[in-house]
């Protein structure tokens, strides 16, 4: 079916940019949260994004005016019943999760796609929560969600192959390069590779085989990363990255994903970071 409107559960930093992107792809996009306050957090992150585009010459004020005016907020999850398909945002924690899920079955009609953003629970589970569990799929977006080009389309056990076609044409239209991940389990392929080398960074810091910043830099200059494990765990946020680690043990049970003492510490210690809280780098310097 022809997607002409987006419908973004949860304005976080993921949520905001899939609706930035998807407004800046010339789709109408309904951006939902329970708070204002959180709605208009949203869109100064989304104006300051187009912003610095229209001073790079990537657009010009009379697009960003349009782009803006592309999206609604609101903090009424039924406004969902408009979209054409729905990408859930929130916080990565599996039961509030699963009660999005349902309430939006209820809400919007049968044909409609919803999709998790997700980076490593369960599809097939979440799916569970909604009687359409065949147009549920994951729709894992990478922060930025504008500039990244990935989108991880992940089965869940029950989602058509027709559902998978329409997202991955749906992530074309946004200027994505979809994947598909055939098999639901935990951390999909991306994480699924970055998390235990998360890991081994943090336990050669724990070694003392090398600083923070003697690995970060091993590693941009090494492998040709563009951030360093470190810095990149600063950036995401160190306490999602326990709580990934946490799921990855739990569900797997295999020491390669048991998150380390170090870690643990950090996140426990919640030392100020510049972007997310606690972090390897001290950044009040």
């Amino acid at each position: 079916m022809e997607m002409v409107t987006v419908g973004v559960v949860g304005a976080g930093s993921m949520g905001s940019g899939i609706a930035n992107l998807a407004a800046m792809s010339g789709f109408h996009v309904i951006l939902q949260d329970l708070e204002e306050k959180f709605l208009q957090s949203a869109m100064g992150r989304i104006d300051s994004f187009l912003v610095k585009s229209v001073s790079k010459g990537k657009m010009t004020e009379a697009e960003k005016s349009e782009v803006m005016g592309r999206i609604q907020v609101t903090t009424q999850l039924e406004e969902m019943k408009r979209a054409d398909i729905v990408i859930e945002a929130v916080i990565e924690n599996l039961e509030v999760k699963k009660s999005v899920f349902a309430r939006l079955d209820e809400i919007v009609p049968d044909h409609v796609i919803l999709a998790t953003n997700t980076s490593s629970m369960s599809i097939t589970t979440i799916a569970e929560a909604t009687k359409r569990p065949e147009r549920v799929a994951g729709m894992h977006f990478f922060n930025p969600a504008q500039i990244m080009k990935l989108v991880e389309v992940v089965r869940g056990y029950k989602t058509s192959d027709e559902t998978v076609e329409e997202i991955k044409a749906f992530s074309r239209r946004l200027n994505k390069e979809p994947v598909v991940v055939k098999k639901d389990t935990p951390g999909f392929i991306v994480n699924r590779i970055m998390v235990p080398q998360f890991i081994e960074a943090i336990r050669l810091l724990e070694e003392g085989v090398a600083s923070a910043e003697d690995i970060d830099k091993a590693v941009t200059l090494g492998l040709n990363y563009p951030m360093g494990p470190f810095a990149l765990q600063d950036y995401g946020g160190v306490d999602i990255g326990l709580h990934v680690m946490d799921y990855f043990y739990e569900e797997f049970k295999d020491n390669r994903f048991a998150a380390p003492l170090l870690l643990r510490q950090l996140v426990r210690a919640g030392r100020l970071g510049k972007k997310t809280g606690a972090g390897f780098y001290d950044y009040s310097k």
